[in-house]
């Protein structure tokens, strides 16, 4: 019956174009054509007048109410491309007449025809036609793509038939805290009979709450790929639309799906799209707060014995509406956060199952390199490191490969189309073994990984990366001011040698006032403040702003703590690297030969100048 159906519709739509190109053809015999071939009227006197029947130059004349045209002699076989037009002397009519006669020109009065229904057929109906046709063509493909004005309540949510996500919770890796807080749900859905014989209940709701890709989507997947119950996922955004009430039937279909289909998973991906508090300031929108009233009082209406478990995520919970996040609605929530170190490590592996590596891999490196990083940012460094095995033509991924693809994460592909100057390079050697020499000279540093004077994408001439042994939770007051003494070490290595500074340091200046700022204002590690916090951050997950409310003079007071700590720091700098200024100028002598050198062969490098300066010191 459907291909009967989409037949019938096709053969209809088969006729739509003859119409259209007969209206089109008719226009242009009737109206368009006839119109451009009329010859052009020009006004003249009628002295004139006179005086071309003088003359002869007349053939004919068409006498009207007002006016007489007048068409001009032309050569045997010409197209009259113009007559002229001149106003009627009542008066002087029986003159015109005699020397008409005279003249032997053909005149007389145009034949007044009824034209009436031929004009108004030509000039109204058939372009009204015209319009209303294609209006109506290109309204019908744009109701086909959107699915037309009063479809709204419809296909709202995208069933995934048993087993049809693919995902488990071997797919899930590093969020081992949030699959424990939703396995009770999975078991739930799979023995309902010993949670109802006891009088539980089951969670109406979940909100998964995290950072942009740690996997909050992956999770509900999986979570219906356990229980093996169909899945029905929307985006928060689906349901606001430019007409009111559309978005409300749409939460009241979704559930009614739902409930028919129970024992089921609902997922409502950001959800802080559609349920965004209803407080007056921020500015109300009569859609979006009719669609959430319609969401809380479908999740107040149904059971939840029946088997329907909302599952929901964002990175906003602090904009979402309280009356969506009360026991009875979403009672739990469930933080994704950013994976550890073995976290990390367990992602990796994940990824790497579907790739060729070497057996000489070790995931343990790469994840030490990338803090922070997100189990998203971890697929995007497995699928670099493959994408560089094919294009060096290997068969399979090295570690080398990965090591590469984490650089270029973190500060872009190599710029060998930018080249340095001799000058500018050994400004850079000098930069970055500044920020090596002092790290390896502080107690409270993590040791040199690499460090490199190629330029990179991101803007960087050049960089020294760190890579801490263990995975640090806490980080002590002392640690912190060394980090900072690290970051200043290639402005003071550049000031102590070349007697001037370049902007090479403006990162390290940028990141050195943040961790200065937060220091005061955030950990209370100031001698002038003490125990007080003065900013927090505005969003946990989305951005590192922050907000803080003080007076004008506290401000003075925190750019004044701020300098300082920095002040000290760089003069610490400077006082290490003039200390060491012999190992400082070989460092980057060897820097910029190699322009890579790893950490090991700069502690190696080290150590023996060390040592070769103790026998000299000794001799």
């Amino acid at each position: 019956m459907n291909n009967l159906g989409k037949d019938n519709k096709n053969k209809k739509n088969i006729y739509i174009i003859p119409i259209l190109v007969a209206i089109f053809l008719a226009l242009m015999y009737f109206w368009f054509i006839p119109n451009l071939t009329k010859p052009a009227v020009e006004e003249i006197s009628y002295n004139q007048f006179k005086d071309m029947l003088s003359d002869g130059k007349v053939k004919e004349v068409d006498i009207d109410v007002y006016y007489i045209d007048i068409i001009p002699k032309v050569e045997k076989d010409a197209r009259v491309t113009k007559i002229y037009r001149t106003g009627r002397l009542y008066l002087d009519d029986k003159e015109i007449v005699d020397l008409l006669d005279k003249s032997g020109v053909t005149y007389g009065s145009p034949i007044q025809s009824d034209n009436t229904l031929t004009e108004v057929l030509m000039y109204i109906i058939l372009p009204t036609l015209l319009t209303g046709a294609i209006l109506f063509f290109i309204m019908k493909k744009m109701t086909k793509g959107i699915g037309g004005v009063m479809d709204f309540g419809k296909k709202t949510g995208k069933l995934y038939a048993e087993k049809s996500t693919g995902k488990t919770f071997d797919d899930v890796a590093g969020q081992d805290e949030a699959k424990t807080a939703l396995f009770e749900i999975i078991d739930f859905l799979s023995h309902p009979a010993k949670y109802t014989a006891i009088g539980a209940r089951l969670p109406k709701g979940a909100l998964l709450v995290g950072p942009p890709g740690t996997g909050k989507t992956l999770l509900a997947k999986a979570v219906a790929g356990e229980a093996k119950v169909p899945f029905f996922s929307l985006s928060g955004s689906e349901f606001v639309e430019l007409f009111v009430g559309m978005g409300a039937a749409r939460v009241r279909d979704l559930f009614k799906q739902a409930v028919s289909n129970a024992p089921c998973i609902v997922f409502i991906d950001e959800i802080d799209a559609v349920g965004k508090s209803r407080d007056e300031s921020f500015g109300g929108n009569d859609e979006r707060e009719q669609t959430l009233n319609q969401l809380l009082a479908e999740m107040d209406g149904f059971d939840s014995s029946k088997g329907v478990v909302i599952l929901a995520a964002t990175n906003r919970p602090d904009v979402l509406d309280r009356a969506l996040l009360r026991p009875g609605r979403f009672d739990r929530r469930i933080n994704v956060d950013l994976p550890d170190q073995d976290g990390r490590v367990a992602i990796l592996k994940v990824h790497a199952r579907d790739v060729k590596m070497s057996d000489k891999i070790d995931l343990d490196v790469i994840a030490r390199q990338t803090p922070g990083a997100s189990g998203a940012d971890l697929e995007n460094i497995i699928n670099e490191a493959a994408l560089r095995a094919v294009r060096e033509r290997k068969t399979v991924v090295e570690q080398d490969n990965l090591e590469a693809a984490v650089e270029v994460i973190l500060a872009g592909e190599e710029r060998k189309n930018k080249v340095l100057s001799d000058k500018e390079k050994h400004i850079v050697a000098y930069h970055e073994i500044g920020h090596a020499l002092v790290s390896a000279r502080l107690s409270n540093t993590e040791p040199v990984h690499k460090i490199t004077i190629i330029p990179r994408t991101s803007g960087a001439l050049g960089y020294t990366m760190q890579v801490a042994k263990e995975e640090k939770n806490l980080i002590s007051k002392e640690e912190v001011l060394d980090n900072i003494k690290v970051l200043c070490g290639g402005r003071a290595a550049e000031e102590i040698v070349f007697k001037s500074i370049t902007t090479g340091a403006s990162n390290d200046i940028q990141r050195a006032t943040e961790i200065a700022r937060e220091m005061i204002t955030q950990y209370g590690m100031s001698d002038e403040f003490g125990f007080i916090n003065f900013e927090s951050k505005t969003n946990a997950f989305l951005s590192d702003r922050l907000k803080g409310s003080y007076s004008e003079e506290t401000a003075r007071k925190i750019d004044a703590a701020m300098q300082k700590v920095i002040s000290e720091c760089y003069e610490s700098a400077k006082t290490i690297l003039s200390e060491n200024r012999d190992v400082l100028d070989k460092l980057a002598d060897v820097l910029y030969k190699k322009e890579n050198i790893t950490g090991d062969e700069f502690m190696a490098e080290l150590r023996f100048l060390d040592e070769d300066k103790k026998e000299t010191e000794n001799q």
